[in-house]
């Protein structure tokens, strides 16, 4: 069995129905078979991808960016205390990585793809224009729009600095979530300003050490 840590896993009560199964089948038929299948990583999945890469190359969208303003009520928080995980938000650009997945394997790999990011159907699929170093590739990319009930929108300081000194789900802290996503940024040479500027005020405020 796949390991199936989304950080989209949610609370199914807040959300409209959306039959995941549906949404697979849509994003199937777009994909048409003919070709290898592109994904697009901005947070978690460049450092727990769980799925077999032929390829891996830097990559950079525009239309959308990072933010840290999606709830976590599950793997990273609780319903009682809610964490905060990345999502990808209309506006700006974002650098992150691509991964291209071979034909032959996509009826394999896609499924369980699905099953750790849309259980629930919260993000929005979608193609997405990806400029990478050897050329522009189509990818697919899990987006969340601003109407989402799961959507903060942007937070104050003192907000964030309380969920991430008190937000646990049972894949940890929204503060390891967010450190270890700046983590991996750094290792593929993505600098982020604003998860930059997030670490910072975690050193500032001594939430960690070393």
């Amino acid at each position: 069995m796949p390991d199936i840590a989304s950080d989209a896993v949610i609370d199914t009560a807040l959300l409209p129905v959306r039959d995941p199964a549906k949404l697979l089948a849509e994003v199937h038929a777009g994909w048409g078979g003919r070709d290898d299948l592109w994904i697009f990583g901005y947070a978690s999945l460049i450092w727990r991808p769980e799925f077999e890469a032929a390829e891996q190359r830097p990559a950079q969208v525009h239309g959308w960016h990072r933010a840290l303003e999606m709830r976590s009520r599950i793997n990273r928080g609780t319903p009682e205390c809610p964490g905060l995980v990345f999502a990808l938000v209309a506006g700006g650009s974002c650098r992150g990585m691509v991964y291209r997945i071979e034909r032959e394997r996509v009826d394999d790999e896609l499924p369980r793809l699905w099953a750790r990011e849309m259980p629930t159907g919260v993000y929005d699929a979608r193609w997405l224009p990806c400029r990478t170093p050897l050329g522009a590739v189509t990818a697919l990319g899990f987006t969340l729009s601003r109407s989402s009930p799961n959507y903060t929108g942007a937070l104050s300081d003192e907000h964030l600095l309380g969920v991430l000194r008190s937000a646990c789900g049972r894949y940890g802290t929204t503060l390891d979530y967010l450190m270890e996503t700046a983590r991996s940024l750094r290792q593929c040479g993505i600098r982020d300003h604003g998860i930059e500027r997030l670490v910072a005020l975690v050193e500032h405020h001594a939430l960690v050490t070393g």
